[in-house]
């Protein structure tokens, strides 16, 4: 592509990101429902904005980095005093359980529907498990579900992602190189360790090189933010270049640690970086959803409402009331925490990294994947902002009265 050619695509990813976002507010839609729909479109109708003739080869790694931003951004509302007791423990049953059973079930079914390997199947199973943030925030924010209920979804939805991704590193590897090794349990929980080790150790070294500057250097607003941004960047970088998308656990720990340590003035910073997130998964949206062509969605698109109703009418019912047993919720919100499971940017992105690296190894059905998870992201984000208000007020999990908050974040 001519430098022209280059400089239009990127303008035009902006302004489909951003244009987009600013429809989908006017509407009362959620974001996401705008901004595929344009990448699908922008994707057939040109080349400029397909982020592998924009980006080349990099395009992999600006994605991990942005979403560290928004992994880093969540964790900035993470409160440890509101996760204790039982909040704590049926989190910790709903991550356990939702991982689980949402990768084995789509792991068992992949193959038949879509006509997939089981390996194939079963890293589809790991991108699926993600909810995120980004779209279960913004759903609450317009449901208003009673303090409880949010606090276990937010923190269930914030912490899939990170989870999601180390997990999916291993299982990609364990993939790619079955030909090769014997992969067994050992072998998987030693490389999630190793992830994991690798993620807290930079978190902590987020966390402290945050300390320095915004407590001994006593920088302003202006370079304190820009400190914090260099910081995830630097750190998120650095680990994944030690261990493939550790960077997403150091993101979500720097960020817990900013937002529970003593001495971090950050309600002044939050802005800043709300309005990069915003613009940030409007891009991946936009960008990644270009990549997706019209005839690769056809062929899996009857099979992909198949396994949306199965998520969402059997899986995630499963798992919220296995998990909520004995927890002293009541009935209604544990109704509601199983019609609470959307799927967003991270299993979208990591959708896009996996399916080409195995596109590339020649891993037969790996073009699947992507097809597969952009329905399944639009349909359960469509289901549950259409109904969650609803049935959430049917289950009395309302708080009482009070403004409503609009969609019109950069998803549902």
């Amino acid at each position: 592509m001519t430098d022209d050619e280059i400089l239009f695509g990127l303008a035009l990813t902006v302004v489909l990101a951003t244009g987009s976002q600013v429809l989908a507010s006017k509407l009362r839609v959620p974001a996401l429902i705008v901004l595929l729909p344009a990448g699908l479109t922008a994707g057939a109708l040109t080349d400029v904005v397909h982020p592998d003739k924009l980006m080349g080869s990099s395009f992999s790694a600006l994605v991990s980095l942005a979403v560290a931003v928004i992994l880093y951004d969540a964790g900035l509302g993470l409160n440890l005093r509101n996760l204790t007791g039982r909040t704590r423990w049926i989190v910790g049953r709903l991550l356990v359980f939702g991982v689980l059973v949402t990768f084995l079930v789509t792991g068992a079914v992949g193959p038949a529907m879509f006509d997939m390997p089981l390996r194939v199947a079963a890293m589809l199973g790991m991108i699926l498990v993600v909810s995120g943030p980004t779209v279960v925030g913004p759903l609450l924010d317009y449901v208003r579900p009673n303090d409880k209920v949010r606090r276990i979804l937010i923190w269930e939805g914030t912490l899939t992602d990170p989870i999601g991704g180390i997990l999916g590193a291993p299982t990609f590897h364990a993939i790619a190189t079955s030909h090769q090794v014997d992969i067994g349990r050992g072998y998987q929980l030693g490389q999630f360790g190793i992830s994991l080790a690798v993620g807290l150790i930079g978190g902590a070294v987020g966390a402290a090189l945050l300390w320095w500057t915004l407590r001994v250097l006593r920088l302003g607003e202006t370079l304190g933010t820009l400190a914090q941004l260099a910081t995830v960047i630097v750190v998120s970088a650095g680990c994944d270049i030690v261990r493939d998308d550790t960077g997403l656990i150091a993101a979500i720990v720097t960020g817990l640690a900013v937002t529970n340590l003593r001495g971090f003035d950050m309600p002044a910073r939050r802005p800043f970086f709300e309005t990069l997130v915003q613009l940030i998964i409007g891009l991946l949206f936009v960008s990644i959803s270009t990549t997706v062509t019209p005839s690769s969605l056809v062929p899996v698109l009857l099979p992909a409402l198949a396994l949306i109703a199965i998520l969402v009418l059997v899986v995630r019912p499963l798992v919220a009331f296995a998990a909520t047993a004995h927890s002293g919720l009541a009935r209604g919100e544990r109704a509601f925490i199983g019609w609470m499971a959307p799927r967003g940017i991270v299993a979208a992105a990591t959708a896009s990294a996996f399916s080409a690296s195995f596109v590339d190894r020649g891993v037969s059905g790996a073009s699947r994947i992507l097809p597969v998870t952009f329905p399944v992201i639009v349909g359960t984000v469509l289901l549950y902002a259409l109904t969650a208000a609803p049935v959430a007020r049917r289950l009395a999990v309302v708080k009482p009265s009070g403004t409503r908050l609009l969609l019109v974040g950069g998803e549902p």
